[in-house]
């Protein structure tokens, strides 16, 4: 069956696309992804890792991010991916590995 399509500023765009759409426009939730590639991380050293993250706006971030089920809190240890998460994850280093080249190219451009 087709799925439901949803308006997204006038383009038709798959829900499940339009939820990682809506969920890649909040500012940092990439950034605790990526952070937490290292494996667990207290509130406290995610904050660091994150640079100018406010304890509100992180709080925020990870609450959303529990509630998708890409983080989940650990007790003493902290936060860390979840199976999906991880596959965020595997997204983020693409995404990563395509930046490089798209510098790389912009670079010989200018030349």
């Amino acid at each position: 069956m087709a799925q439901r399509v949803q308006n997204l500023r006038r383009a038709p765009t798959s829900v499940p696309m339009a939820s990682a759409l809506a969920l890649s426009g909040r500012r940092w939730a990439f950034r605790i992804v990526w952070e937490l590639r290292v494996g667990p991380l207290s509130f406290r050293a995610l904050q660091a890792a994150c640079g100018t993250i406010s304890p509100s706006v992180l709080q925020h971030r990870l609450h959303g991010l529990r509630d998708r089920g890409i983080v989940e809190r650990i007790p003493r240890l902290g936060y860390r991916l979840t199976a999906s998460g991880e596959r965020l994850f595997q997204v983020l280093t693409a995404l990563d590995k395509w930046s490089v080249c798209l510098v790389k190219d912009s670079l010989q451009r200018d030349k």
